[in-house]
């Protein structure tokens, strides 16, 4: 079965869901074929190249949402730093340190479901345009609900994708957030491709959901076209409602990733928060299973990992990094 749903990969066929549910659920002794199966589809139908992608918490804590997973939900005590939004100049600094560290892209993030003030997004524009103009990154947001207005005028100062993740499937999604719909979520990325923004969107690994819910989200996301798949894995937060969830094991997550590639061929599937935590030694693994892009660097939250370790990993298993 494998081989088969592999050899009709390649050929440029998509398995069905129930293809992907086989896939997920294969016996523990045969992930290592699933794997390696997931690794030679990325290199049939993507070159190389590692995506970096670095980001900045440019405005932390005290977010009107509810989603369970998150310590800066203003709904819980995680003791986290709140501020509002950075100044220009301390954006430019970091997306000017990440490009010398080695990133290819830069993230300007912000809490909340949506830019809270026409003054706060007019600064994130005039930040946008001069990270574009003295370095030499791609330049991507992640700033919550947008309408179309606010799409437009991101596409006029050259923004290259924006990051907006559904989470999770539409069914589990009640159980993650309930501040905003899932429908919200689905329609800005729609206003986002049909305005041409390169759409970053996927979700986190790990809130309690079932296969079927993993494997819905990733044909979601097939349907939605997205360009670029983050995956996420939960580490849960001391004071969130998921604290006490159990971590996935490293085989679980690589699982998950090889299986996304199956849907996704010729997608950037890229391995975000969680990845030292629930991967440790075996990161380099992740990128011979799919994965052809990471975030590097500090997450919103946590500490991530040095980026020249990331660098050196890639090139040692013969893969381009941006650097």
């Amino acid at each position: 079965m494998l081989e088969s749903l592999r050899d009709k990969v390649l050929a440029g066929e998509d398995i069905t869901k129930d293809e992907a549910l086989e896939l997920i659920n294969l016996e523990e002794d045969r992930t290592m074929e699933l794997l390696a199966a997931a690794n030679r589809i990325k290199n049939k139908f993507n070159d190389k190249k590692v995506d970096l992608c670095s980001i900045i918490n440019a405005k932390a804590g005290s977010c009107s949402e509810d989603c369970t997973f998150c310590a800066q939900s203003a709904h819980y005590d995680t003791k986290v730093n709140s501020y509002l939004l950075l100044s220009k100049e301390e954006i430019l600094s970091r997306a000017k340190e990440m490009e010398k560290e080695g990133a290819d892209h830069f993230g300007i993030v912000t809490t909340g479901k949506g830019v809270i003030t026409n003054q706060d997004f007019d600064n994130i524009l005039e930040t946008i345009v001069t990270i574009k103009e003295e370095t030499d990154l791609e330049v991507c947001a992640a700033l919550g609900t947008l309408d179309r207005s606010q799409v437009e005028r991101l596409v006029e100062v050259g923004l290259k994708r924006y990051n907006h993740n559904l989470e999770t499937s539409e069914n589990h999604f009640p159980n993650i957030c309930t501040t905003h719909t899932y429908q919200e979520r689905i329609q800005t990325v729609k206003f986002l491709k049909e305005m041409g923004i390169s759409t970053c969107c996927g979700g986190i690994m790990g809130l309690g959901e079932n296969v079927e819910d993993r494997i819905d989200l990733a044909f979601t996301l097939k349907e939605l076209d997205v360009d670029a798949v983050p995956v996420n894995i939960l580490n849960p937060i001391e004071g969130t409602p998921l604290e006490n969830l159990p971590v996935l094991s490293p085989m679980e997550a690589l699982k998950i990733v090889a299986v996304f590639r199956f849907i996704l061929p010729d997608k950037i599937i890229k391995l975000c928060g969680g990845r030292e935590n629930v991967l440790g030694d075996l990161q380099a693994l992740s990128l011979l299973s799919g994965v052809n892009g990471l975030l590097v660097g500090n997450y919103l939250t946590t500490k991530g990992r040095v980026v020249t370790e990331d660098i050196k990993m890639i090139e040692d298993l013969g893969l381009v990094s941006s650097r």
